[in-house]
């Protein structure tokens, strides 16, 4: 599929991009990004290079703070049973052994609840109202969740059961009457920062109880920050603000390879003794402890964090890592299927605005993450739905620019549930609603996109001449790091540049290219993409999009181009 080739549209005062380069001793292009970014002065760009602990938020400015630490003290001296109710994925699993960690230093009586993905589905529900019942519950703390559990918290409060919740959820209207609701997406919230994840706000309570019960150190949350950058780099939220600073420290404390259970899972990833980005935890630890919760029990994935016993850390590492190997499997047959579906569904997608599936043969556990597979290759807003016991459940995802909790709100009476956020939601429906729901969703979108809005679209900070890529430009480019959204790794534009020796096809599908302009030569990786080999001709000039990254191989560091997009040069 053709993509756009967009460059970034903002006009650069040429005053201020000579000042902050001056300021800062850096080349154009660097000072050119930060501008891009709204970086003006080189207070705010040593702010951003140099994520500091001592730039978080006062933790009582979200709100209920005060009042939900207070009652956890409350439930600490007089050893109440607390539970941490948490979510299945690394947002949520992370917030718990967050929270259960804390707690624990405190002696607290603790312990943790997560609900059965396949049984009973996400958030709080009253079948787990019941295992918590039964389990003397004084005190419920949900994390990376309950925002919208207003029937759920109504039953828990009747049998006395007190709910503090902690989510970053989007609220609906009415909102549950919990003892404390710390959501920094709250409309009569005044926190400064809205994005934070789950695992965030688990260590704003944790900073909160810290203040209150101990005197705060910022080393006294340092210990947390592995599994706070974890969860949020893991959510997808925006790398911005105070989440970069959870991501970047949690980066280097994860480096440090304090914690058990996540040292060998590490080390079962392939990224023992290396330094660490926010793609391997995107991409390689990330999926291994959702594995747990899509594929069995997310308490694993807790219990892995939490334990202090070698040997079960690496007996719950292997077992996390295997079903990880499981799901991968079942996530690309899911996927192959989902694709050929397409293909056959919808005649012509230049009309099609929202792709919805169903297919009663589909785990449930992993429609989520191929949902994000299906929006990364046709650039749709997508919900995949799987049929249990006469109901539909499933996953959506979205794309640049529309708000797919924002969609499903104006059609919630089709619905039996739904929640989550701009970029990803869950919902469950009844069969008979999906294909006047799936119309209604195309119609909501067609208005809302335009056709370029729905092609693949290749977002351009700069245009670049191979004689400026240096160790000196990759030294400063590492500092923009970590990369996620609201801080991608910048892409750039070189135009025609010659293809020099023969494109070839390295592991499953991937095109390696090398490629020179003005005397210099880059090599490009594009990774599935082998399918173009057959049209790259040595000796032709052609235009590529790519970012630039550093490859170790054997011990030798070159810098590469990770190709995005290749044009013949007009």
């Amino acid at each position: 599929m053709k993509k756009n080739w967009i460059v970034n549209p903002i006009e650069i005062d040429k005053e201020k991009l000579q000042n902050l380069q001056d300021s800062l001793r850096c080349p154009q292009k660097i000072a050119k990004l930060l501008l891009q970014k709204g970086i003006t002065t080189s207070e705010s760009a040593e702010e951003f290079f140099y994520p500091n602990i001592d730039n978080l938020h006062d933790p009582f400015l979200l709100p209920d703070m005060e009042k939900g630490v207070k009652r956890i003290e409350t439930a600490i001296h007089n050893q109440e049973k607390i539970f941490i109710y948490g979510d299945y994925d690394v947002d949520g699993t992370t917030a718990v052994a967050i929270l259960l960690k804390g707690l624990n230093k405190f002696g607290a009586k603790v312990d943790f609840y997560i609900p059965n993905r396949m049984i009973e589905g996400y958030g709080l529900s009253l079948t787990g109202n019941k295992a918590l019942k039964s389990l003397g519950a004084n005190l419920v703390i949900s994390v990376d969740c309950g925002i919208n559990a207003i029937e759920e918290i109504d039953d828990l409060n009747k049998n006395g059961i007190d709910v503090i919740v902690t989510d970053h959820h989007k609220p609906k209207q009415v909102l549950p009457k919990a003892y404390a609701i710390i959501n920094p997406k709250l409309k009569n919230s005044s926190y400064p920062y809205s994005e934070l994840a789950g695992a965030g706000i688990a260590l704003k309570l944790l900073s909160a109880l810290f203040y209150h019960l101990e005197k705060y150190k910022p080393e006294s949350i340092w210990d947390y920050f592995d599994l706070a950058g974890l969860g949020t780099i893991a959510d997808i939220v925006p790398l911005t603000g105070e989440n970069r600073i959870l991501a970047a420290l949690g980066i280097k404390k994860l480096e440090e390879r304090k914690n058990l259970g996540l040292n060998y899972l590490l080390d079962l990833a392939g990224l023992k003794k290396i330094k660490l980005k926010s793609s391997d935890v995107v991409f390689k630890i990330a999926p291994r402890i959702n594995a747990a919760g899509r594929m069995g029990s997310a308490d694993r994935a807790v219990e892995l964090m939490t334990t202090t016993k070698p040997e079960q850390a690496k007996l719950l590492a292997l077992s996390i890592h295997k079903e990880n190997q499981k799901r991968q499997q079942i996530d690309q047959k899911t996927f192959n299927e989902a694709c050929d579906m397409i293909e056959s569904k919808y005649q012509d997608l230049n009309e099609t605005f929202f792709i919805v599936l169903i297919d009663k043969d589909w785990h449930p556990g992993v429609v989520g993450i191929v949902a994000s597979k299906i929006v990364e290759k046709y650039n749709r807003p997508t919900i995949l739905l799987t049929l249990s016991e006469g109901e539909g459940s499933g996953s959506g995802r979205s794309i640049r620019n529309f708000d797919i909790f924002e969609c499903l709100s104006h059609f919630q009476d089709y619905l039996i549930s739904f929640g989550g956020h701009k970029y990803a939601a869950g919902l469950s429906i009844m069969p008979e609603y999906i294909a006047i729901f799936e119309e209604k969703l195309n119609e909501y979108a067609r208005n809302k996109l335009s056709l370029d809005d729905i092609q693949p679209q290749i977002h351009i900070a700069d245009e670049l001449n191979f004689q400026e890529i240096d160790d000196v430009l990759i030294k400063w480019l590492k500092l923009f790091a970590p990369y996620g959204p609201g801080n991608m790794n910048p892409i750039f534009m070189s135009k025609k540049v010659m293809i020099v020796g023969y494109p070839y096809i390295v592991g499953t599908n991937h095109l390696k290219i090398r490629t020179i302009q003005d005397n210099k030569t880059l090599e490009l990786i594009g990774f599935n993409m082998g399918e173009l080999s057959p049209f790259l001709k040595k000796g032709t000039f052609v235009d590529i999009t790519y970012s630039l990254e550093e490859n170790i191989w054997q011990n030798v560091v070159k810098i590469q181009g990770k190709l995005k997009d290749i044009r013949p040069n007009d």
